[in-house]
């Protein structure tokens, strides 16, 4: 019991530590001049996320010049994608603004004048590529932390890669699969779409998918063509679970975090088994590196056992923290190999591979 008490205390404590990181590192994207001030530190409800949206009939922008921004870290959530260019909502205060591929910011006020701006910018959302395959990062991080397999997928695989950022901790899982949603849409719409998550971000696609079928969107549904999860909590986190019971947890990760935990039973009928090839990818730590909080077999964060979910078409377990899974070469062949073929390695090296396994038993 004092040991599990400790846990608790440091990885609280770890978790402070992350986020001020990340705080100090987005310092100047919070205080853009762009964000309106606000005496409110609360995230803006769904609702009012909607009707800004809706609200947008008549354009009213801003006076801008191109600004310098960070590209959206927990502040900011992808509402439309072309070509790079990117439609963002701030999830403080509502407001749009539109951001180029070097992250300037091009135009800013409602959606209107955003998708306006958008237009005159980049007139058609079409791409050579016949896939769409978008990567989504996990809770309290950004897309920066999917850039390296971005950039491997984007070298190895004829596909147009997409990089959805969502203000994580700021919003429930639901309204980051509303924004997936948007996104999808102004994608062009005969592109194949496959997805690779990290962490959270699998949740928010599984939710996505969900509220497709909820709805019997079929033509988006048939677009599906493959989901690669990494390091995914598909039956929650009992780590979330147990640092759910102290105030602090809620605070830094939001609503978000909780769901993964004390509020999984909730969240958990809202989410779909993707209804094409999915893979998943599950770290396994050594025993002397585990956390008392997840136990002996897990990648630190999530169990292995609490990645698993019925239906998928291949599982690997490497030796990677959570936090690391998408950097891993071996992890990044893999996801590539999953895109082509549905499976993280060719049947030859799978053979291979339990070849040996025989031999180390049979020297054993």
């Amino acid at each position: 019991m004092k040991m599990r008490q400790i846990s608790l205390v440091w990885f609280s404590s770890l978790l402070a530590l992350g986020t001020l990181s990340m705080a100090q590192d987005q310092s100047s994207e919070s205080n853009d001049v762009d964000t309106p001030g606000t005496s409110s530190q609360q995230s803006v409800s769904n609702n009012t996320q909607v009707s800004n949206t809706e609200a947008g009939s008549r354009a009213v922008a801003m006076p801008n010049l191109p600004f310098p921004t960070l590209g959206g870290k927990q502040f900011w959530t992808d509402r439309r994608w072309r070509a790079g260019w990117r439609i963002q909502q701030n999830a403080v205060s509502g407001h749009f603004r539109l951001i180029s591929p070097a992250n300037l910011r091009f135009a800013w006020g409602n959606l209107s004048a955003c998708e306006k701006s958008l237009n005159e910018h980049v007139p058609s959302s079409e791409f050579k590529a016949s896939t769409a395959v978008i990567l989504l990062h996990g809770l309290s991080r950004s897309t920066s932390s999917m850039v390296g397999l971005g950039k491997a997928i984007d070298r190895e695989a004829d596909c147009q890669v997409v990089y959805f950022e969502y203000a994580s901790t700021r919003a429930s899982i639901a309204h980051h699969a509303a924004a997936l949603r948007e996104v999808v849409s102004s994608l062009p719409k005969g592109k194949q779409i496959c997805f690779v998550g990290h962490s959270m971000g699998n949740i928010v696609v599984r939710h996505a998918i969900a509220d497709w079928q909820r709805t019997k969107d079929q033509q988006t549904l048939d677009r599906l063509g493959s989901v690669v999860m990494l390091g995914p909590p598909n039956q929650g986190a009992s780590i979330a679970r147990e640092l759910g019971k102290l105030g602090l947890f809620k605070v830094i990760t939001g609503d978000g975090g909780m769901e993964l935990g004390p509020g999984w039973a909730g969240l958990e009928q809202h989410l779909a088994v993707p209804p094409c090839p999915f893979g998943i990818v599950a770290g396994r730590l050594p025993s002397y590196i585990s956390n008392p909080l997840v136990g002996e077999e897990g990648d630190f964060v999530v169990g292995v056992e609490e990645a698993r979910l019925e239906g998928a078409a291949d599982f690997l377990e490497v030796p990677r923290m959570h936090s690391f899974l998408m950097d891993d070469p071996e992890v990044q062949r893999a996801t590539i190999h999953f895109l082509h073929s549905h499976r993280f390695h060719s049947k030859q090296k799978e053979a291979e591979a339990e070849t040996e396994t025989g031999r180390v038993s049979n020297v054993d």
